[in-house]
């Protein structure tokens, strides 16, 4: 049996179908609901549900605890609509979202960016109008049907106005990955992925004039990358700082690209932090825990727009120090947690 799920304050509707999660149906209309993992694992899509009954599926306790299930909090991602359902989310404005497809990608090059980091830039078909937006991820799905998420590392006209489109991945190494070991050891120029997407709800607000905290940990700068990228195109004069966090210097892959941006916008500054460095990195720029960096020059966040990609524990920090030390409101936190397998082992 179908039922309808209402968002407040916007009011916008959307059918989900018998057997279909709440999330999966409002991106296949187009609803701009927030989300992110997509497996009930980052908390992201959390919203509260006004009223109506759902149910949820296994999902991990760090997304959603019991105290917050029993006040009403759902995750959409993790959760089967039993009636119909009214939900609250500000961030649901957009009219229609820009639709999810499946493409064929050819691997055009392979660069390795750090010792456990590979750029890899893929050509998508020519035929295909491929529209996104900056902050956004795409799916690479795999020959057994099991996908993996990374961010686009390029601004969305860098695809759109080329004659030849082609997509870049940051793709860090993990060992024993299943994927991340094909692409350090086995993958080849001309080698044929397929992709499906956008997806993410964790995009540059271009309407907002805010100023913007750009915050990332380790490839988390991938779609920090596009953000910094698309800012420069659209001359948007918004403040923007980029605070990128590492354990060592070498994890600030690209440094040598973000001081190239300072040099042609002067509305953006720049502040590494690294976390453990050794005595022969030699390191003399911040040292810490990079949110903390953030809270340090920043005790008041009341009137900006943070954008946050990186390890979970960093997102998880930052979205809840920022909001409850800082005054940061919560529906202008924007973050993509990185995820791996191991992290989607449901509790």
């Amino acid at each position: 049996m179908n039922h309808t799920i209402t968002v407040r304050p916007s009011g916008r509707t959307y059918t989900v179908e018998d057997g279909e999660r709440i999330l999966t149906a409002a991106i296949r209309q187009g609803i701009g609901l927030p989300y992110s993992c997509r497996d009930g694992t980052c908390g992201t899509c959390k919203v509260k549900k006004i009223s109506g009954a759902v149910t949820h599926v296994p999902h991990q306790e760090k997304a959603l605890s019991k105290e917050e299930e029993a006040e009403d909090w759902i995750l959409t991602c993790s959760s089967f609509a039993d009636t119909d359902v009214v939900l609250e989310s500000n961030q649901v404005t957009e009219q229609g979202a820009i639709p999810i497809r499946k493409m064929p990608a050819r691997v055009a090059a392979l660069n390795r960016l750090a010792d456990d980091v590979m750029q890899v830039k893929l050509q998508l078909p020519t035929s295909e109008q491929v529209l996104y937006h900056p902050g956004q991820y795409m799916e690479v799905i795999l020959r057994d049907g099991a996908h993996r998420d990374y961010s686009v590392a390029c601004a969305p006209h860098m695809v759109r106005d080329s004659g030849s489109p082609m997509i870049e991945l940051h793709i860090r190494h993990t060992p024993g990955g299943q994927f991340t070991d094909h692409v350090f050891a086995a993958m080849k120029e001309k080698e044929i992925l397929r992709l499906e997407g956008p997806y993410g709800s964790s995009y540059l607000r271009d309407e907002s004039a805010k100023p913007i905290v750009l915050l990332a940990s380790g490839t988390g700068f991938a779609p920090i990358k596009a953000i910094i990228e698309h800012l420069q195109f659209m001359q948007n004069p918004r403040p923007a700082v980029l605070y990128w966090g590492g354990r060592r210097p070498q994890d600030l892959y690209m440094d040598g690209w973000v001081r190239q941006r300072l040099s042609e916008m002067p509305q953006l500054r720049y502040v590494p932090v690294v976390s453990d460095a050794l005595p022969e990195d030699a390191w003399q720029g911040r040292s810490g825990f990079v949110h903390l960096a953030v809270l340090q020059d920043f005790p008041d966040l009341s009137g900006h727009q943070v954008y946050a990609c990186g390890a979970p524990i960093v997102v998880d920090s930052a979205h809840k120090d920022f909001v409850e030390r800082a005054g940061l409101p919560a529906d202008e936190f924007f973050a993509d947690a990185f995820t791996t397998e191991a992290d989607k082992v449901h509790a």
